[in-house]
């Protein structure tokens, strides 16, 4: 009796919040999906990783076994006389609380965290794609995958995020130039959309829709399975770092190593990134083991002409069976052909997936000392090529001091990998660069690493941007109006209103991305 009594008192919470007229009995029999109303699991399920707000509480957390219970909810919510907001939240590696549902239902898609998890990963060894739940994580996927020898072909650096969160946003990291985003190797992808419909879509079928939830935003639909392509999977990395002072050098050769994705795999390098060192620490960060504790490298043992350094991240992958020493002579073909630091030159050797997996290790540790549940003020842009110098110049020369509290990760990509019929807006230049600012706020004492000085610098940056007109495109874009919005999204926005009104009319779904006003909304929005 007292778990029913529970439940009611529960029911009559999430009725009072968010203005329902159903019948209670009826809601009742909608709860036989997993709803929780446990307040620990809708703080949590309320919270993410940029820890840099309190977000505004859910009413109720769904725990789905299915893609049936998300349709439930969602056409609730729809068919409601006063509706509330759905959010889909995967890992919660969001920064500014865009998986968040004030007084609404969030979805947590994650299988780990389910009590009746859907089945998640189907492997189509012949046919060379996976099908899998969009709450899985993709760590979980690449090991499936390697049981057949395959994997997919585009990564983020980070695995521990969720399949249906890195499709919602495009999904990049030193692939992306040679393969595309992740969304330009999703095949097709299952979608409960804003009205509580379950559509299959695809380049061919429902194509809208498909290009509407690539890289979408959550905005016209929650992704329930998508069927992602594979490759046959390397089983080594070879993995190469080396230096540059000069800035120009440094991109040229960027630049240069992406142009090559046409080539034959022995003529290109299979992953190219790049960060910069502006402190005098260690080459090495909290985003990868690439250098041994016992024997660290200090940039004081690399010759420079100034404060600043950069650094140039490749890798070329090979099987089990390729010959060494072509290996060698291939890695040696392509440097002999940049233009860093000579002597600058660190290699290390590893499997396959310790290489993909090389973040979640640093993240051990740092959870080990307390040092990884701390704010992430974290900013990423996309910047044009013709104006990647003048970012350089303002912004890693003149904004950012002598301290950083993570990596600034900078490298090129190819427009044309890029598909313009999804939701997602880049620099309109043949090349454009990724910026990522992923700092950590610390409290240890140093002015330079608190939060409201990150924070700031963060807002330097965007003024400078568009006080020289820089054509900077915000990637996992976060504003607090609509104007914004429009903004940001420049020619396309017509479309994306098209398909805001097409996919999701009551504005339910992914209100905590603020771009558009629930139709429901009784004035918690109007702050924004």
């Amino acid at each position: 009796m007292a778990p029913k009594l529970l439940m009611l008192t529960a029911i009559c919470r999430l009725i009072v919040t968010v203005g329902l007229t159903l019948n209670p009995n009826d809601l009742l029999i909608t709860t036989q999906i997993p709803l929780s109303f446990n307040h620990t699991d809708i703080q949590s399920a309320s919270s993410d990783f940029g820890g840099l707000t309190n977000h505004p509480l859910a009413a109720a957390v769904l725990h789905p076994s299915s893609a049936a219970d998300v349709v439930k909810v969602v056409k609730l919510a729809y068919e409601s006389p006063h509706g509330f907001a759905v959010s889909a939240r995967g890992h919660g590696h969001s920064i500014n609380g865009q998986s968040a549902a004030e007084n609404g239902v969030v979805v947590q898609m994650t299988t780990r965290s389910s009590p009746s998890p859907p089945q998640a990963v189907v492997v189509f060894e012949e046919m060379m794609y996976v099908d899998v739940w969009g709450g899985e994580l993709w760590i979980d996927v690449l090991k499936c995958t390697l049981k057949y020898g395959l994997a997919p072909k585009s990564w983020t650096d980070y695995l521990y995020l969720s399949v249906g969160g890195t499709i919602s946003n495009a999904g990049i990291s030193g692939q992306a130039f040679n393969y595309g985003p992740q969304i330009s190797n999703v095949h097709e992808v299952d979608v409960v959309t804003g009205k509580g419909e379950l559509v299959t879509c695809s380049e061919d079928q429902n194509s809208e829709l498909f290009h509407a939830v690539m890289g979408g935003l959550g905005q016209f639909g929650i992704i329930t399975r998508a069927r992602i392509a594979l490759e046959p999977s390397p089983q080594r990395v070879r993995w190469i770092r080396v230096l540059y002072s000069n800035f120009t050098s440094f991109t040229h050769d960027q630049e240069y190593l992406v142009s090559l994705h046409g080539q034959p795999s022995s003529q290109k390098f299979d992953y190219v990134e790049g960060f910069v060192i502006v402190d005098g620490g260690l080459i090495n960060n909290w985003r990868s083991s690439f250098f041994s504790p016992s024997n660290p490298v200090k940039i004081s043992s690399i010759s420079s002409g100034g404060s600043i350094l950069y650094c140039l991240e490749i890798t070329k992958n090979y099987y089990h069976h390729s010959d060494p020493e072509s290996v060698n002579q291939e890695v040696e073909a392509l440097l002999e052909k940049l233009n860093f630091i000579p002597a600058s030159v660190f290699t290390t050797d590893i499997p396959y997936i310790d290489f993909l997996d090389r973040v979640h290790k640093a993240e051990l540790k740092l959870r080990s000392k307390g040092l990884w549940d701390v704010p992430h003020p974290w900013l990423n842009l996309f910047v044009p090529k013709s104006r990647i110098a003048d970012f350089d110049k303002g912004v890693f020369k003149g904004i950012l001091g002598n301290k950083t509290s993570g990596p600034i990760l900078i490298y090129p990509m190819n427009k044309n990998k890029w598909d313009e019929e999804t939701s997602v807006v880049t620099p309109n230049e043949d090349v454009f660069y990724l910026v990522a600012l992923l700092r950590s706020a610390l409290q240890n004492g140093e002015e330079a690493l608190t939060l409201e000085r990150l924070s700031d610098e963060n807002r330097q940056i965007l003024n400078f941007c568009e006080e020289q007109k820089i054509g900077i495109k915000q990637y996992l874009p976060h504003y607090t109006t609509q104007q914004e919005w429009m903004d940001h999204y420049g020619e396309k926005w017509p479309q994306i209103y098209k398909r805001k009104l097409e996919f999701d009319p009551r504005h339910i779904l992914a209100t905590g991305q603020r771009i558009f006003e629930p139709s429901f909304s009784s004035g918690i929005m109007r702050s924004w």
